[in-house]
């Protein structure tokens, strides 16, 4: 990883700021809260705390709309690799909702691990990790899934996104 990249996402990963969303005019605040009552119907059944539920929900949208990503990819990514499970770990070793890799920490972080369990962090370092991939793939989404994954040329998990991403998408009444 070139180091300019590299200085980039740890300053990315660094800025403890609180999710507040940027929301520039009245039309912006209505299709935000529109996403937001939809995305909580949705969620409900994943997480019935209605408190943790609008929590995750603000989480994922900053994060998702910081790294310039749709958040119903990012809730489809979820979906795929954790099912909404915050402490989720899988078989090599991943990481919370995201599935964020550990060695992560010590690249852009502060090799602290068990921030990865931390629900802002854990978004932030994944939102940002699939950003830098998207740009290194030029904006091919399948390519940059497969390497979030660890999968790069297997179609099974960009897929698998893909088309969890369609049940996430928001469509506003017209």
């Amino acid at each position: 990883m070139a180091d300019g990249v590299r200085l980039a996402m740890a300053n990315a990963i660094r800025d403890s700021r609180p999710p507040k969303p940027v929301l520039r005019d009245e039309a912006a605040r209505a299709r935000y809260q529109a996403w937001f009552n939809e995305m909580s119907s949705r969620l409900a059944k994943r997480l019935p705390d209605e408190r943790s539920r609008t929590e995750f929900l603000e989480v994922a949208w900053y994060e998702s709309t910081r790294a310039g990503l749709d958040p119903g990819l990012v809730l489809g990514l979820i979906q795929v690799e954790s099912a909404y499970r915050k402490y989720a770990i899988s078989i090599a070793g991943a990481r919370g909702y995201m599935q964020v890799m550990p060695f992560w920490t010590k690249v852009i972080g502060d090799s602290d691990r068990r921030k990865l369990f931390h629900m802002q962090t854990n978004l932030r370092y994944g939102c940002s990790i699939l950003r830098m991939y998207i740009d290194m793939e030029k904006g091919n989404l399948y390519l940059a899934l497969g390497r979030y994954n660890g999968s790069r040329g297997k179609p099974q998990y960009p897929n698998a996104v893909l088309s969890a991403w369609k049940k996430w998408e928001f469509k506003p009444a017209v």
